[in-house]
């Protein structure tokens, strides 16, 4: 069924790059994936995420981003500051050398995506963002075995 084909297509093309990615930070900057992920949704977010929006927007439990950002906050790259009036919550933020390290990974980690994908034209990305964004819309609409 060309349906599972695409699929598994889709599913090698990322873990290829999943693989690399790790690999690249591991080797070059002493870091991990997730850190990086962390970090650049904190990035995204300047005035900071509570604990419970990094975990959702990450799309990984709480106790998963709770260890990681102890690990960067020990780094000196996040801090932590309570939430106003809600003694169970935690808000992080990158702090300026958090900002910094978070530059020097994200130049790398573009760079390195754009290696893998060099061999692709301009236009070709062009169609394959728009036809991977029907696809996401396809999943969408379509929940399969949710139903």
């Amino acid at each position: 069924m060309l349906s599972v084909r695409v699929w598994l297509r889709l599913l090698s093309c990322a873990m290829v790059i999943e693989k690399r990615l790790r690999r690249g930070f591991e080797t070059q900057f002493g870091t991990t994936l997730p850190r990086f992920d962390v970090l650049a949704a904190l990035d995204a977010s300047p005035e900071g995420l509570q604990l419970s929006a990094l975990s959702r927007r990450l799309l990984v439990s709480n106790g998963n981003v709770t260890g990681l950002v102890q690990a960067l906050k020990a780094e000196g790259l996040v801090e932590t500051a309570p939430v106003p009036g809600d003694r169970r919550a935690q808000m992080v933020k990158l702090t300026d050398t958090g900002r910094a390290r978070f530059a020097d990974l994200a130049e790398a980690h573009h760079g390195w995506i754009e290696a893998m994908l060099s061999d692709l034209s301009a236009a070709d990305r062009e169609r394959l963002h728009a036809l991977l964004g029907r696809v996401k819309a396809s999943i969408a609409r379509n929940p399969g075995v949710e139903a």
